[in-house]
């Protein structure tokens, strides 16, 4: 998680220094990234690939749709609602999952729940959200809460196709859905998609080989030991990460609160994982 934390720390700072639509970056991500595994999986498990029971690829396909909202949702959101804003309530991600796991008969214990609200409370303090009370500031947080929601559900459903399934196979099906969903959007909404100069596109490459290769595929391959509401907590820690790389590499200073807030943010994820413990079931080894 580490190493995936990392990872799509990058995202944000390369997609604000990226001269692309949000959305064509989003497409492009998932396409290339997808083509990678899907060679991948052609090359290492192709029996596998096609041996998919019916319930394993209606799960991997919900999760490339789940991840495609995400996408869709959140990325516009900051076009309508303050990034702060926008980046406090995508971070209710932990939130989502933690309902989703109460849904599906798993017990969420009073510690979990302290543990994600001093977390949330740290994510928020963090952004320095400052909500705002307008029709379309209203419209930009509700697309935000939507990607929040979506990125758990993505996880979610990942956690369960990974009981058997290997990353490979599934990051293949899942990135390439996404992907093509995607296009569907940007072509909708005539997004440029090609015309890029050389510098652009070796961003695209970057943040399709960090953010998405090593850090989503990474994550992916944590869902086989640890419970999806942990890992949508962890990604929390991605706020300070990504306005670490901002301040060094963008020049984007953080406010006087980023570090207790960080702490706070660090201290209700300890919280979570103390509570939690190990008590995933283990996936089949298919490794």
């Amino acid at each position: 998680m580490a190493v995936a934390l990392m990872a799509v720390s990058t995202s944000g700072p390369l997609m604000a220094a990226t001269a692309a639509p949000a959305l064509a970056i989003a497409f492009w991500r998932n396409a290339l990234g997808g083509g990678v595994m899907l060679v991948a999986a052609l090359a290492t498990a192709r029996e596998e690939l096609r041996g998919l029971d019916a319930r394993e690829r209606r799960l991997a396909l919900l999760a490339g749709v789940c991840l495609c909202v995400h996408f869709a949702t959140w990325v516009p959101s900051l076009t309508f609602t303050s990034v702060a804003s926008a980046t406090a309530l995508v971070a209710t991600q932990p939130v989502w999952a933690a309902l989703i796991s109460r849904a599906q008969g798993v017990d969420v214990g009073r510690r979990v729940w302290i543990g994600i609200a001093v977390a949330v409370v740290g994510a928020v303090l963090l952004t320095g959200a400052d909500l705002q009370v307008s029709g379309r500031a209203l419209a930009g947080d509700a697309l935000a809460v939507a990607g929040g929601a979506s990125a758990a559900l993505y996880m979610s459903a990942g956690s369960e196709v990974r009981r058997s399934v290997s990353t490979t196979t599934y990051t293949a099906v899942c990135y390439c859905a996404a992907a093509l969903m995607l296009l569907v959007v940007c072509v909708v909404g005539r997004q440029s998609l090609t015309g890029y100069d050389g510098a652009t596109w070796l961003k695209l490459l970057a943040i399709t080989g960090g953010a998405q290769l090593l850090g989503h595929s990474l994550f992916n391959v944590v869902l086989r030991t640890t419970s999806p509401t942990v890992v949508s907590l962890t990604l929390l820690v991605e706020i300070p990460g990504a306005a670490l790389i901002a301040a060094v590499f963008l020049g984007q200073r953080p406010s006087v609160l980023a570090l207790p807030a960080a702490a706070l943010l660090i201290a209700g994820l300890g919280l979570v994982i103390r509570a939690t413990g190990r008590r995933t079931a283990p996936s089949i080894p298919v490794e």
